[in-house]
């Protein structure tokens, strides 16, 4: 069992000399843009034109970084430093400094005083970095703004990482968020005998950034009943300002020896061959103490110290108040920093000595740079996983089951290196076949009732989106692979973490020295058609929206119009590196389009014209185009093209199908956008356009802005009509069935051939058949509901029945 030692004063005076230099570095950061070490008088001059940063959390995360550094240099533990509390940037960026490995990722930033210098000027000032922990600091995998997913992310990065220990700082703020609040059941799902561990600590200082935060004001008991009752065993330490910083530090570090041993015990337990399995209780620390500790604690005769106006910059008339000036002075001072910095403005050996070594420093770790551990997936060939087509579309398949068989052998092939997260739907989605080779991970209490539910499984369930969103980021983030399973419509409680993450990984790749990483597989099943079972609320294919909204160079989507290519479009994107990819097909049982071969082709291209379908094969160019993307628009589609063939043969019309929705695009506004020959070899440069899409219909009308006359496109897609219903409903309500598509193309058509007329009349009369024969049968008629493409075409694309 490892331990760590009483603290000696020799190590005191270097924690201690190591978190001035930090609390010197972090109101240098926001303040200063010159004569950062103060090598003169201060003066206005020196001072930034705009005071950005926050202070109030800061001296604490420096204070928590300086011990778990100690920690490392003991036991030569690996250890991540997740910071939840929103800004305390200007405390990280001075951690990384302080380490040198600041000045390894950034050249510029010498370790003297002009890299001081621009350190502090960079800070949160054009051209230079953001105010919060962010993807610019090195030895960070959180976006210290992004309140709520420090704890989900901690959790994430330790799974299938047995010698890692991530200190995930949980700051009070954050405690308030619904996000964190459900992340603390993440002690129920990691195993000591395999995963790492993750030491919360609950940053307590009662302010945030006007007022009083409810843990922090909370009474104790209270708060320390409600982190037991999560599952953990409560250590507290508390400061308040007439603590002895000595004090402090001795008081913590007793604190943080107490966990760790707990932690290494309750590991070693788990790894010995008599563990009885059982949940173990993890420790935790509430570390109190006041808002902006160590800043000023009066200032113009009003209490600064450990209330809410130390929340962000303490004294912000420093520019033009002598008298504030005067205290910033005083302030940088009470650090020593002539003990702190030498004459060439290089730290010296006092705060050097509470440094590890090497990629032991939290800042150079390479879980922190998560795509120098990547090791690539070991795939099976998903073109022997497919389904075996005889005839189009004639035989029906759940084509998500499909994936499931795909991904339980990438489970069988990676045992640690792969992980599915589903909010408590692998199941329903159709990819139980991943039981076949793990259990569901769970560390409470077996019963005989349970089924694939135990301490050693690995598919990951659990009813947050924000927990299995998060857990998954933070797996990638460390260089593991995975997909998250949702429901289409809840995949909105998440939304803005895929966001974030988009962010992330677009900022990253700005930067030489971040290694890319696994891409974020989301998979959107029981999307908004087919979940008529459950009504309007679960209707909801929005996230689309969100991802098309990013930049080019980290988003995809992509919808596979049958299981063939949904398993080529997977083999895809578990081969990616730092995308995020938004993978949507629905789960019931649908018709079957393409070959093997054919659907490796099509994915390729990313669309394609699929000459079966039309009739414009031998005519040049066709009267209409029939565009579809997304499996249930591709059906309607592909029935409406049908009637039009064989109820009005003359009008010659052309259907495409879009299984990259990224290649709409231009090719200058994103990697995967199509040429301007091959767009219009698809969709012509004059010829109307009727385009069935799954989502919202503005998305079409953004992706193709900018194409030969953008206008002809007529998007039909989901338009907040939704009830619970039969499955043909919701298509009629969206006005995307297979009669409102041909009527369109004989509205938009350039020609009317004879009949026309005549079909939209016939139309409109199996619309009314269906509205009173859904009322009186409870179920689609049955020229809907068992209809097969062209029951006697065959796969050489022959029509005997047209």
């Amino acid at each position: 069992m490892s331990k760590l030692p009483q603290i000696t004063d020799q190590e005191l005076a270097a924690v201690d000399a190591w978190w001035r230099a930090d609390n010197y570095l972090t109101v240098a950061q926001i303040y200063l843009m010159d004569n950062a070490l103060l090598d003169e008088p201060l003066k206005a001059e020196h001072i930034k034109p705009r005071l950005l940063g926050h202070w109030g959390t800061s001296p604490g995360l420096g204070f928590l970084y300086a011990h778990v550094s100690r920690l490392i240099r003991h036991t030569g533990q690996e250890s991540l430093f997740i910071t939840g509390p929103g800004h305390g940037g200007p405390a990280l960026v001075a951690a990384s400094y302080l380490e040198d490995t600041y000045t390894e990722k950034f050249p510029k930033v010498t370790q003297d005083s002009e890299g001081v210098r621009r350190l502090c000027r960079q800070f949160s000032a054009p051209g230079g970095i953001p105010s919060h922990v962010s993807v610019t600091t090195p030895g960070s995998i959180h976006e210290g703004g992004e309140l709520g997913y420090a704890l989900v992310h901690a959790f994430g990065s330790v799974m299938d990482n047995p010698d890692l220990l991530t200190v995930a700082v949980v700051g009070d703020g954050e405690a308030e968020t619904g996000p964190l609040e459900g992340s603390w059941k993440g002690v129920s799902f990691i195993n000591p005998a395999r995963d790492g561990a993750v030491l919360p600590i609950l940053h307590l200082n009662e302010n945030k950034i006007a007022g009083p935060t409810v843990l922090g004001r909370k009474d104790e008991a209270e708060v320390r009943k409600l982190l037991e009752g999560h599952g953990y065993e409560v250590i507290t330490v508390e400061i308040d300002t007439d603590t002895p910083h000595e004090q402090a530090h001795r008081l913590f570090s007793e604190a943080l020896a107490t966990a760790y041993e707990k932690i290494t015990g309750i590991q070693e337990a788990a790894r010995r061959e008599d563990w009885d399995g059982r949940r173990p209780v993890w420790p935790m620390i509430i570390f109190r103490h006041p808002k902006g500790w160590t800043g000023p604690h009066e200032v113009d005769g009003e209490q600064v110290e450990g209330s809410w106006k130390a929340h962000q910059v303490p004294l912000s008339g420093v520019k033009d108040d002598p008298d504030h000036l005067a205290l910033l002075e005083q302030w940088l001072k009470s650090y020593r920093p002539e003990e702190l910095f030498d004459d060439q403005g290089r730290f010296t050996d006092a705060v050097r000595a509470n440094n590890p070594e090497g990629d032991l420093r939290m800042s150079a770790s390479p879980h922190a740079n998560g795509g120098l551990l990547t090791k690539d997936l070991d795939l099976p060939d998903f073109r022997e996983m497919g389904v075996e087509i005889t005839e189009r579309a004639v035989d029906r398949a759940e084509s998500t089951r499909k994936l499931g068989e795909f991904i339980a052998e990438i489970y069988r092939r990676n045992p640690d290196n792969f992980r599915l997260f589903s909010p408590d739907e692998t199941n329903s989605n159709r990819l139980g076949a991943v039981f076949e080779v793990s259990d569901r991970a769970f560390m409470e209490p077996p019963r005989e009732t349970d089924q694939k539910l135990s301490r050693d499984g690995r598919v990951m369930e659990v009813l947050s989106e924000h927990n299995c969103h998060g857990w998954l980021e933070a797996y990638n983030l460390t260089g593991r692979h995975g997909m998250f399973a949702t429901y289409e419509s809840f995949a909105m409680v998440s939304a803005s973490q895929t966001i974030q993450h988009s962010k992330w990984l677009d900022e990253a790749n700005d930067l030489d020295w971040r290694a890319k990483i696994p891409s974020l597989n989301i998979l959107l099943t029981s999307t908004c058609w087919r979940n008529d079972h459950n009504g309007f609320s679960h209707q909801g294919p929005g996230l689309i929206q969100n991802v098309l909204t990013q930049r080019g160079e980290v988003a995809r989507v992509y919808l596979p119009p049958d299981a063939n290519c949904l398993l080529s479009v997977a083999d895809h994107v578990f081969r990616s590196r730092s995308y995020v990819n938004l993978v949507v097909i629905d789960k019931q049982p649908q018709p079957q389009w393409l070959t093997m071969d054919e659907a490796v082709e099509h994915c390729a291209k990313g669309a394609g014209i699929w000459d079966w379908a039309g009739n414009d094969a031998h005519a040049g160019e066709p009267d209409i185009v029939l565009a579809c993307a997304g499996d249930i628009p591709t059906m309607e589609t592909v029935a409406a093209a049908e009637i039009l063939r064989n109820k009005l043969p003359q009008l010659k019309t052309r259907v495409v199908n879009v299984v990259d929705l990224m290649t709409l695009i231009r090719p200058k506004d994103h990697p995967h956008g199509m040429d301007e020959t091959f767009f219009a070899e698809l969709f012509t440069n004059s010829k109307d356009v009727v385009f069935a899409f799954h989502g919202y219909p503005g998305a079409i009308h953004q992706l193709v802005h900018g194409r030969p006359d953008a206008d002809r496109f007529r998007v039909r897609g989901f338009i907040e009509e939704g009830t619970t219903t039969t499955p043909f409903d919701m298509v009629v309500r969206n006005r995307i069935s297979r009669y409102h598509l041909v009527m369109d193309a004989i509205n938009n058509a350039k020609v009317t051939p004879p009949g026309a007329s005549e079909l939209k009349q016939w139309c409109q009369q199996m619309l009314d058949k269906h509205e009173s024969h859904i009322v009186e049968h409870l179920e689609d008629m049955p020229e809907v509901r068992d209809w097969k493409f062209g029951y006697d075409q065959q796969i050489n694309g022959e029509d005997e029945a047209s």
